[in-house]
Parts: structure tokens; C-alpha cells; sequence
């Protein structure tokens, strides 16, 4: 069997790792998978960049300036809306033309358009289509918050600042009439994401399975080491968060602030026994001297293994997360996690047997997630081995590669 798997960067960002992992998984499984990126930063042979720097350029600004123009020329949502109306035409590229099938993952800003999309599906392949967000059930945004116009028509959109039809409806439209030609498997990394396709227009019908993102569980050890380079006492749990930009609003950094507060001020005990060690990149470090609970701030980390292995506890605040990559990480790493229970993480933790799930997403009910984690620690091994069973790429690539066998037979049947 032939893949090729179609994302925009090939290492920078949560889809371009998923798909990448997803094509080494893949490999390993003995499959034949190749990528194609606009956006190329690893050094591999099965990945190759398509189009020039200048129309990758070109397409990503032409998409840009269109945005601004329909969003009032609002520089605060010009990132979170995309319209799919500029691609690299990718067709004809070889290595499509070589491929049984063809993976599509975030083709957003200037590596696919929909009509690129269109052109590949008249190719008569099938066409397997990985969401690691809302974007494909939307018009434009990549999560719909507290909107539900997705279930019905996207219009007067909250991103564009319009009244009436708008930027958000036309690429509703266009993907109405994309997905009607009816050759695209769609496949949703949670049962989360599914729910929220399922509640769609757009995708009500669709044919979507479940599979979660791969992980390289062989590269991650449970074994805990006492001796942190942090000089952390030894009689403190140490609480690991991190994100690419730990307050990006989604992430919800404002709510492990207020969990600290609440911490600090009603249970005393608890502020005692803990310590916080955050990654990741910060637009406003003043942000930090809000947190109430000790804290060392690590910056970007390259080596997340040599994080986990000196913690005890992983904790998400994350409004929405799809699928939840820094609690496999950390629960393969051994630690007990914490969550707010907004997206994919309940595939991952299971509510007080590997962790806490805080469902209401308050901060009391985090924090009393961190003292149920601190009286009821998780066997390390025990975490290991349940991220290796559910999530290890060799499981996930099976299930890829069945599916992907179904769809060239015409044998499929839905997968969960």
C-alpha cells in the first residue's frame, strides 16, 4: 500500500507532529507513506515541500488580505478564521499520482485550497481526511466556542464582525458542495471532535471515524527521577503545564491562575505540597507573578521527557482541546493527570481511575482535582502502559491501514 499525507509543515505545530507521527507509524507498519508540506523543517527523504517560497507566499497573502478586508480589517481574529480559497495545486505531483490513497490533515494558510481539494478528489482515490479541529464542521473558525450557527448556517459569524451572510457562510456553502460529491472519509482524533461534527450541517451524514492521534510510547520511560535540575524541594509535588504559547486564550491559563487563588486562599495544605513548572512561550510573563502557588517558568523545551520524568502530576486548564497531546505525554511519562473535561481528554483520562476530569472546568473543581491527585498518585508504570495500549502508534497505524483497506475494496464499516 501507497500513502501520501498532505499537511502544511511537516514539524511546527500540534497537527504537523500528529501527521508526521502518523507517517513514521505508518512506515514502521510497512506501508509505503510519503508527505507533502508547503512548510518543510525536518530533514526527511519521505517529505518533500511543494510549490516555490513565492507561491506559497502569494497564496498564503492573497487568503490574508481577503480575510482582513471581510473581518474589518480586524487584526485580532485574522488568525483564527481560515477560507481555503488559496492553495499549491498538488494534483499532479507525483507522488499523489503514486499513492492507493491520499491524507489530508491542517491544509490551511496556503498549502491547499478547496478546490485543490476538489481536484484530488477527481482523481478517484480515496480520500481520507484527519480533523484536529472543528475547522471541516464550520465555516471558518477552527473551534466555534459557545457558537452552535455551525448546526444550522454560518452567518453574522462573531469573527468577522458582520451582520448577515458573510465570509463564514460562502466557505460553509463551498464545503457543503465539496463534501457532497460524497468521496472523503473523515476521521476525528476524539469522540469529542466526532459529537461536534455530528451536531454540524455540514457533516451530519458524513462518513467519520474515530482514531486518535499516534504516539511514540517506546520514547517516553516511567521511571521517576527524584533529582530535578530545578532544586524543587523534595517534599513538594511538582504540577507540569505546557502549551506552545502557554496563554494562548484556549489554553486557559487564566484559569490555572484563578485554581492557584482558590488554592492559596481555601486550602492551605495543599498550596503546601505543591510546585509548578510551566513551558512553554509567553507574550506577558507578567502573567506569571498572578500565579499564587510557587512556579519555575522553563521557556520552550525541546526534550519533554526530561520534564515529565521529574513530575508527579500533568494538568490541562484547556478550554477545548481535540485531542490533549501533553497528557499522553505526561501520563506516558507516569504522571497522574488533571483536566478540565472540554474536548478530547476524556478519551485519554478516565475519571479517577487514571486521573481527574473537571468536568465543569471551575477552578475549585481543579483544584480539588490536584488534591485527589496528590492522595490517590497513579502507579507510573500502570499510566505507561495504558497511553502504550490505547494511543502507541503501532495501534494507531493498524487501525489506519484497516481502514484505509476498506475504503480501496469498498468494504467499510465504521470504526470507533
Amino acid at each position: 500500500m501507497k500513502v501520501v499525507l498532505i499537511n502544511r509543515s511537516d514539524s511546527l505545530g500540534g497537527a504537523a507532529i500528529a501527521t508526521t507521527r502518523l507517517m513514521n507509524a505508518l512506515s514502521q507498519a510497512g506501508v509505503a507513506a510519503r508527505m507533502l508540506v508547503v512548510d518543510k523543517r525536518t530533514d526527511s527523504d519521505d517529505v518533500a515541500r511543494v510549490g516555490s517560497p513565492i507561491t506559497q507566499r502569494y497564496c498564503f497573502l492573497a487568503e490574508r488580505l481577503k480575510i482582513f478586508a471581510s473581518n474589518g480589517f480586524n487584526r485580532r481574529t485574522l488568525f483564527k478564521i481560515d477560507t481555503a480559497t488559496h492553495g499549491i495545486s498538488i494534483a499532479a505531483h507525483p507522488w499523489v499520482q503514486w499513492a492507493d490513497v491520499v491524507v489530508l490533515g491542517w491544509i490551511n494558510q496556503g498549502m491547499l485550497s478547496l478546490n485543490g481539494v476538489e481536484q484530488l478528489m477527481a482523481l478517484g482515490k480515496p480520500i481520507v481526511w484527519v480533523m484536529h479541529d472543528m475547522w471541516n464542521c464550520t465555516g471558518v473558525c477552527h473551534h466555534a466556542g459557545q457558537c452552535t450557527a455551525f448546526e444550522t448556517t454560518c452567518r453574522s459569524c462573531p469573527l468577522t464582525g458582520k451582520n448577515g451572510d458573510d465570509i463564514s457562510t460562502a466557505t460553509q456553502h463551498r464545503k457543503q458542495q465539496l463534501y457532497g460529491k460524497g468521496n472523503i472519509h473523515f476521521v476525528a482524533v476524539s469522540h469529542w471532535l466526532e459529537h461536534q461534527c455530528r451536531r454540524s450541517s455540514l457533516m451530519r451524514d458524513a462518513n467519520i471515524s474515530v482514531i486518535a492521534n499516534p504516539f511514540p510510547t517506546a520514547q517516553f520511560s516511567a521511571a521517576f527521577d527524584a533529582d530535578n535540575p530545578w532544586h524543587i524541594a523534595p517534599d513538594r509535588k511538582i504540577v507540569v503545564m505546557g502549551a506552545a504559547r502557554l496563554d494562548d486564550p484556549v489554553k486557559g491559563f487564566d484559569t490555572l491562575i484563578d485554581t492557584t487563588h482558590h488554592i492559596a486562599r481555601h486550602m492551605p495544605h495543599l498550596a503546601q505540597q505543591l510546585h509548578l513548572v510551566l513551558y512553554g512561550k509567553l507574550r506577558d510573563t507578567s502573567l506569571l507573578e498572578r500565579l499564587e502557588l510557587p512556579y519555575t517558568h522553563l521557556g520552550y523545551v525541546s526534550d519533554l521527557k526530561s520534564v515529565y520524568s521529574h513530575a508527579h502530576i500533568v494538568i490541562s486548564t484547556s478550554r477545548v482541546e481535540s485531542f490533549g497531546y501533553t497528557l499522553v505525554e505526561g501520563m506516558a511519562c507516569g504522571c497522574t493527570a488533571v483536566t478540565t473535561g472540554n474536548g478530547g481528554q476524556t478519551d485519554i483520562v478516565e475519571h479517577l481511575k487514571n486521573g481527574y476530569v473537571a468536568h465543569s472546568g471551575h477552578p475549585q473543581d481543579i483544584a480539588r482535582g490536584l488534591e485527589w491527585a496528590v492522595d490517590h498518585m497513579c502507579d507510573r508504570a500502570g499510566q505507561h502502559c495504558s497511553i502504550e495500549q490505547r494511543f502507541d502508534q503501532a495501534v494507531i497505524a493498524r487501525r489506519h491501514i484497516t481502514l484505509y483497506n476498506e475504503l480501496i475494496t469498498g468494504k467499510f464499516n465504521t470504526l470507533s
